[in-house]
């Protein structure tokens, strides 16, 4: 059965309302892929309800960043999500969740200024404010998250539990190709030839991983040898860092259960990654 499409906040809300059951609600920007998908189907094992909301959200875009190109195809987004017995598509536009006079932000901090936060400041705000309108909006029992964006999904655990949203945040494995690549709209943009070099990302990140197997813990040497591989590879690094998961402070040394995270640019394209260390 198709998912029905709802375009205004208020259908939304009333639709919710009249809802018992558990929601699950999984937030996009469109443009689907499996890691989406892999949410979704982790949704509709936990839920009774299962909610996608499809979104570009100017606000977390920078004015060089890439707001107009960005893939749009709602279409085979609803094609896709009828395929994975999707409820509800909430697909709002602009004037919806930015009315004239808005003036409201949701601004997590110390989180949003590391990592992505950086290169991109104004990122993370735009990221909690259109989150927290949907919290408000659809109220769902749980919201699911990938671990990709495993900066963003700590700021948005930790917007839940400052705000009192009562609404659990569940995070899920990334989804990678067949040849490790992370699965991410922004692959659309490469090229053949940026395709195969952008697998330096997690190529680095195995590295990383083999080198610290092999007995080194040296965070500064490891990603020395990850930056090497990196540059080799004609790509230009925005940053990799070596950090606790829980406090996101920089740690000199590699130890199981840490994190290692970066952004690198291919073919103009910004792609990020990340790997757990065991």
């Amino acid at each position: 059965m198709k998912p029905k499409l709802i375009k205004t906040s208020k259908e939304m809300s009333e639709i919710r309302n009249r809802i018992s059951s558990k929601i699950a609600f999984v937030p996009t920007m469109g443009s689907l892929h499996q890691g989406h998908l892999s949410l979704v189907d982790t949704a509709i094992e936990k839920a009774e309800v299962v909610i996608v909301s499809i979104y570009v959200n100017p606000t977390q875009f920078s004015i060089d960043e890439d707001l107009t190109e960005y893939p749009r195809d709602l279409d085979k987004d609803i094609k896709l999500l009828k395929e994975h017995q999707v409820d509800y598509v909430f697909f709002p536009d602009d004037e919806q969740m930015y009315p004239q006079g808005f003036k409201t932000w949701v601004d997590v901090e110390d989180i949003t200024q590391i990592l992505c936060g950086k290169t991109r400041p104004t990122h993370f705000r735009g990221v909690t404010t259109i989150v927290s309108k949907l919290l408000n909006i659809i109220n769902p029992d749980l919201i699911f998250l990938g671990e990709k964006d495993f900066q963003q999904l700590a700021v948005i655990k930790q917007m839940v539990s400052d705000l009192n949203f009562q609404t659990e945040v569940i995070g899920c494995p990334i989804v990678r190709e067949f040849d490790g690549l992370a699965l991410s709209s922004r692959n659309k943009y490469l090229t053949a030839e940026g395709r195969k070099r952008a697998l330096c990302l997690y190529k680095s990140l195995l590295l990383a991983q083999n080198l610290f197997r092999g007995g080194m813990v040296n965070s500064n040497k490891i990603i020395s040898q990850m930056s090497n591989l990196i540059v080799n590879a004609a790509c230009v690094i925005d940053y990799i860092e070596v950090f606790d998961p829980f406090s996101f402070e920089h740690l000199p040394e590699l130890s199981p259960g840490c994190r290692i995270a970066l952004a690198v640019i291919v073919d103009n394209t910004r792609l990020i990654d990340n790997i757990e260390i065991r």
